[in-house]
């Protein structure tokens, strides 16, 4: 009997504890090769589509930032360019701002894919953050849909082993599937205690704190680069001009006015974006423009043009108009 009037009492005491438990907030990235799920997982855990993804290497450029709000905890996502051996001058300042991103935050997730083995790309990536030494690391298996039981206990020991071989312990292996929502929230609950006591860095409801212009300028490229030959995935950058909402519309029926300019390396690439009869431009307006208006929740009218910006990438006075 005795011992059944203890337990409300140990309930209540948890209870208290978890009132009492200090807010914890603070930042972590993703790290991982091309096509490791990194943007997939932020979007999965914000709930909401911040980064873009795309199944191109290095499309995410800008440090783009999901926040993840919880009772006990708040963590910002700061997706990175993947790291890569740099052949342009876009290439080094890439990887300049990832050493400094790791260098900075709270926790760093490394993601490798459940279905592909192991490779000198990850190897690369896990050396360098074997180098920071003091930021606890995550690693976390994805796609964990596309492989069975056996596949994904491999890949567990395989990145267990890396870790030890170069001479640091994983504070945490995870396995998630962001598609199927598989062990999302376990990752959030295992990174959480990771944070430092902290308030809330952001007030509820901010999703990123990236200005709108980028996201949107984002949203676009995403699109222009999906139906895009190979050779394109670096030559597009995207500028907002002006987001303006539209003069005499009635309140209810607001209509906001973007401007965006396409730029890409050469002329020769125009008709490529552009395709047969300007099809391909019209349909990365269409597609694009559906997932502005969900995320500024306001109908948008869109007007996009294609100009040529002479070799970009290698022009400081170019990227630095570009925004890098």
């Amino acid at each position: 009997m005795g011992a059944m009037s203890a337990r409300p009492n140990t309930e209540a005491a948890a209870r208290q504890a978890e009132n009492t438990a200090p807010h914890r907030a603070g930042f972590a990235c993703f790290v991982g090769r091309p096509n490791a799920g990194k943007s997939t997982l932020t979007n999965a855990l914000v709930g909401s589509k911040v980064a873009i993804t795309s199944n191109r290497p290095q499309t995410t450029r800008h440090t783009v930032r999901g926040i993840v709000h919880r009772p006990d905890a708040q963590l910002v996502l700061v997706d990175t360019p993947g790291l890569h051996k740099p052949r342009t001058l876009l290439g080094e300042r890439l990887n300049d701002v990832v050493r400094t991103t790791w260098a900075e935050v709270d926790v760093i997730g490394f993601c490798l894919p459940a279905d592909q083995k192991l490779g000198p790309g990850d190897k690369f990536i896990v050396k360098e953050l074997a180098g920071i030494r003091k930021t606890p690391k995550i690693a976390i298996i994805t796609k964990t849909d596309l492989v069975d039981s056996k596949t994904l206990a491999e890949q567990l020991l395989a990145v267990s082993r890396l870790g030890e071989e170069l001479g640091f312990e994983w504070a945490e292996i995870v396995p998630v599937s962001a598609v199927q929502d598989r062990q999302v929230g376990l990752l959030a609950d295992l990174i959480a205690p990771l944070l430092p006591e902290s308030p809330p860095l952001y007030p509820e409801g901010d999703l990123t704190d990236e200005p709108e212009l980028v996201m949107v300028a984002e949203l676009i490229r995403e699109a222009a680069l999906e139906g895009v030959r190979d050779e394109l995935p670096h030559s597009i950058a995207v500028v907002v001009e002006e987001m303006l909402p539209r003069e005499d519309r009635p309140a209810d029926k607001p209509l906001l006015d973007i401007h965006a300019n396409v730029y890409i390396e050469r002329p020769s690439q125009k008709g490529i974006v552009i395709g047969p009869k300007g099809k391909r431009l019209k349909d990365v307006g269409t597609k694009s423009r559906k997932h502005i208006e969900a995320l500024l929740g306001t109908p948008v009218f869109l007007d996009l043009h294609v100009k040529v910006a002479k070799d970009w990438q290698r022009d400081p006075k170019q990227l630095r108009k570009l925004g890098f």
